[in-house]
């Protein structure tokens, strides 16, 4: 799947070993040009585009026959609100404050307490996508991640053959796992302003409260990093940490992979043209 500001489009291979694509236009909103207010906006839309990704595999692979109804929709975005919520908000809160319990050290400094908080945040994801990695058909997906990014840096480097593609890493420095790494390491610092007095049904609240603003800082921090080390080679080493969780998310595709990855590609850029 790729995305650019007029469209999107998805490639999937059904059972009779044809690529099929899926292509549709996106309007640009005013929002998306607003600095901040514009990260947890764009992160909200690209989650119902992948689901809407999703659901039109399904159907292609012949695993789905309907296409997702609104309400469907809707009730899937809400599921994965509330179950990331409760594992990466509620659940790091809830152990730091057990840990406080054992050392009161950690109860007793705010600075501390967020560290260890985010600590535990950034432990349940490494578990939550080593974990989903082990299953075979979410380890096919990492492949298809890897292949679009192998395509993506070709593309960058203005050389969309196959054998360019295939020497190409499959991690990318602009992921969304990255963006991840760095909404943990950001909620941390602006975590760290909720008071320490507070009460635990207030610290649980203020954290689901600030999700937008953590998650425009974030998108900020990313698409100014992605700028910067064009520039600045040395801001590699700030890039490494997300690459590194790449390997988690990412595996090395083959070359029909790529070839489905680079059809998505081809069918954006075609129909960047037309536009």
């Amino acid at each position: 799947m790729f995305k650019s500001r007029k469209g999107w489009t998805v490639a999937v291979r059904d059972q009779k070993g044809e690529i099929q694509v899926k292509r549709e236009p996106l309007k640009t909103r005013k929002i998306e040009k607003v600095p901040l207010l514009r990260g947890f906006f764009i992160l909200f839309y690209t989650l119902i585009l992948g689901i809407k990704a999703l659901e039109y595999s399904a159907r292609v692979a012949g695993e789905e026959e309907k296409p997702i109804t609104p309400l469907a929709m809707g009730a899937t975005l809400a599921f994965s609100f509330v179950l990331g919520i409760a594992i990466f908000l509620l659940l790091p809160l809830y152990m730091t404050k057990l840990l406080g319990f054992v050392f009161p050290t950690v109860s007793a400094s705010g600075i501390l307490f967020n560290t260890v908080d985010g600590l535990f945040r950034v432990l349940l994801f490494l578990i939550y996508v080593g974990g989903i990695g082990l299953w075979k058909e979410m380890a096919r997906i990492f492949e298809y991640h890897g292949a679009e990014h192998k395509v993506i840096h070709a593309y960058e480097a203005g050389d969309l053959s196959t054998e360019r593609i295939i020497k190409e890493s499959p991690r990318h420095p602009r992921c969304g796992t990255s963006f991840l790494l760095i909404v943990m390491v950001i909620s941390i610092l602006v975590f760290s302003f909720i008071p320490q007095e507070w009460p635990f049904w207030a610290k649980f609240v203020s954290r689901v409260v600030l999700i937008p603003l953590i998650a425009g800082i974030s998108y900020e921090t990313l698409k100014g990093s992605a700028r910067i080390e064009k520039k600045y080679p040395i801001m590699k080493f700030a890039v490494a940490p997300g690459l590194a969780l790449q390997r988690l998310t990412t595996r090395e595709p083959d070359e029909k992979q790529v070839e489905v990855a680079l059809k998505a590609l081809n069918e954006l850029l075609a129909f960047e043209e037309t536009r």
